[in-house]
């Protein structure tokens, strides 16, 4: 510490970042500062700290710092090493994506599509939309509506006729020529322009040519331009593109020592969407500091509103205000002040009910520690299952739970080989050997309770497994299906002091509602990853076998025809048309394929 405190005296008196390090040179906590050297030292003076504060200084073994221009310069910065680095002492926000676009490429014969995250110069952008459904919702509505192509430039490229896509018409096949070039890009402009906000001169001009077919008894044509205009002020409703009336309404609520922010997206003077957020290492701050940490992570990088509206006052707000190019205001209006109710109403119920089911599952678990005698609440659960078909394409899942709650992220799968098939008891050795040879090899620690969807034959593998790496720790639980495999009557199968025990609890017991919620969920992963894996095994095995097709020229085959039974489908002249198959080639595809 004394060693701290003298280099704390020797740094700059300048704005800055800094970064403190614990005995691993891992980064536990990202600041800044108005004078790095007055900020810092405060970390190591002989007054003695509380809470999260106490418990960062006792872990600090070193520190850096980053120097920047001005206070605003370091916010930005700040919130961009928190996000890289992710620090155990930092609040931090779960969801930082970026808003979801609509963009249109500069192609000969462009495309519109979905896109999020740094924007590329190639692309016009529209937007921001509030979430990817409005996002996907509008571009389905867009292609009924102007017809302009939304599929990939390599599947375009290799099209020799129309897809799908026209023959339900959906798309105008530019492709293969099916719309003038100047028709087609004329459809691209009307779109263009709707999406640029000047959607009432392009309804006017659509409202203009339905009233003509009208007039002229073209009923057919008159309703295909009423579907139109019908659809764009659907997306019209729907767009969100910023406006001088745009603003967000940000509330902010505390209880039990955890918090929600929730906000509300107004844009055109409607509310057109709303999320809440549940800030991490929120512990021991108060709202004032967990909001000034939110509002630089949610919103920089992104399109913000003219105005964001808080319920609390907060020191920073002319610092967030100009690194975020924004109003901010935390006095509210009559309208501002209903709006602000209706958002914290909102994040306290929220909060509740997130309070509420954490209650709910930490009681689950006790009680599931209690009925198994295990040595502590088992707060990190995983799940195996075992996938296939006669046999084939076996795929085992892992799936996490910890404290209750499923973990994506952390899930695994295990493509099993080199196992007589059908064999499952020996997919699961492989999965559960490969699976914790390698959190051991990793210094990863284990979980406390391990579930294995099968009988006692499967729970016997698995505990083979774990007496050969010597694994002490964790229980292993078999949940045997019950009669007519109906959920609900599943026994559950323990091991203790080598003894076998079968539990069964009742069918309505919440603690066997949770068993099964996380037995279905690895069933859910295996069965996801199988068909995976048999699709692509079965698309590529016929091409796999044919002499002289290797992996680029299978995948220009696939490409230019879409499909396996396209590909049977072709002619020898059309098979030629493909990039590196020469006539002698295509008569070994039509063979092979016969």
């Amino acid at each position: 510490m004394q060693n701290l405190r003298e280099t704390a005296k020797k740094i700059t008196t300048q704005p800055g970042v800094y970064l403190m390090k614990d005995s691993a040179k891992k980064v536990i906590y990202v600041g800044k500062a108005k004078n790095l050297k007055n900020r810092i030292s405060q970390y190591f003076q002989k007054t003695s700290h509380e809470g999260k504060t106490k418990a960062l200084v006792a872990n600090i073994r070193s520190f850096e710092t980053i120097v920047t221009t001005s206070e605003t310069q370091a916010l930005i910065l700040e919130n961009d090493l928190i996000k890289e680095y992710k620090p155990r002492y930092n609040v931090l926000l779960k969801d930082s994506k970026s808003y979801p676009y609509i963009f249109i490429s500069k192609d000969k014969h462009p495309r519109v599509g979905f896109y999020r995250g740094k924007k590329n110069a190639d692309l016009k952008f529209f937007g921001p939309y509030i979430s990817p459904y409005v996002v996907r919702e509008s571009l389905s509505l867009m292609k009924k509506i102007f017809k302009v192509r939304q599929c990939t430039n390599t599947f375009y490229k290799n099209r020799s006729r129309p897809c799908l896509e026209y023959q339900i018409g959906l798309c105008s096949a530019p492709c293969v020529g099916k719309i003038e070039d100047d028709d087609y890009l004329n459809d691209v402009e009307q779109m263009e322009r709707f999406l640029s906000g000047k959607g009432i001169s392009v309804l006017e001009n659509i409202s203009s040519k339905m009233q003509s077919a009208s007039n002229s008894q073209n009923y057919e044509a008159a309703a295909k331009y009423r579907d139109q205009l019908i659809g764009l002020r659907t997306v019209q409703e729907q767009h969100t593109a910023q406006t001088q009336n745009d603003m967000d309404i940000v509330a902010i609520a505390s209880k039990e020592n955890a918090f929600a922010i929730e906000i509300l997206f107004i844009r055109n003077g409607k509310q057109i969407g709303q999320r809440c957020f549940y800030p991490k290492n929120s512990k021991n701050y108060n709202e004032e500091s967990v909001l000034s940490a939110f509002l630089p992570q949610f919103y920089i990088g992104k399109v913000v509103p003219k105005t964001i509206v808080i319920n609390q006052s907060i020191s920073e707000k002319s610092i967030i205000s100009k690194a975020l190019k924004t109003t901010i205001v935390s006095s509210l209006s009559k309208d501002k002040k209903r709006l602000m109710n209706i958002a914290l109403l909102t994040a306290q119920e929220n909060l509740s009910q997130k309070l509420s089911n954490k209650k709910h599952s930490f009681k689950n678990l006790m009680t599931l520690k209690n009925i198994f005698n295990l040595d502590e609440i088992p707060e990190h659960i995983e799940c195996f299952d075992i996938s296939h078909i006669k046999g084939e394409f076996t795929v085992a899942s892992c799936v996490v739970f910890k404290n209750g709650v499923a973990k994506k992220s952390e899930y695994r799968k295990f493509n099993i080989e080199g196992v007589t098939p059908g064999d499952d008891y020996g997919a699961m050795e492989q999965a559960i050997s490969r699976r914790y040879k390698r959190l051991i090899c990793e210094g990863i620690k284990l979980p406390s309770l391990i579930f294995i969807d099968g009988g006692l034959g499967q729970l016997n593998i698995a505990k083979k497994v774990f007496n050969e790496l010597n694994i002490e720790s964790t229980r292993l639980i078999g949940i045997a299906k019950g009669d007519m495999r109906k959920a609900g009557l599943e026994t559950l199968i323990n091991y203790e002091n080598d003894t076998v025990q079968k539990v069964k609890l009742p069918k309505t017991d919440p603690v066997l509602m949770l068993i099964n919620r996380i037995r279905d969920e690895s069933h859910r992963f295996a069965i996801t990853a199988h068909r995976k894996r048999r699709a692509k095994k079965i698309e590529k095995s016929d091409l796999e076998n044919i002499e002289g097709i290797g992996k680029s020229k299978r995948a220009n085959l696939l490409n230019y025809f879409g499909g396996i039974q396209e590909i049977k489908n072709a002619s020898l002249e059309q098979l030629t048309n493909v990039k590196g198959i020469n006539e002698n080639l295509a008569l070994r595809i039509k063979e092979s394929l016969k």
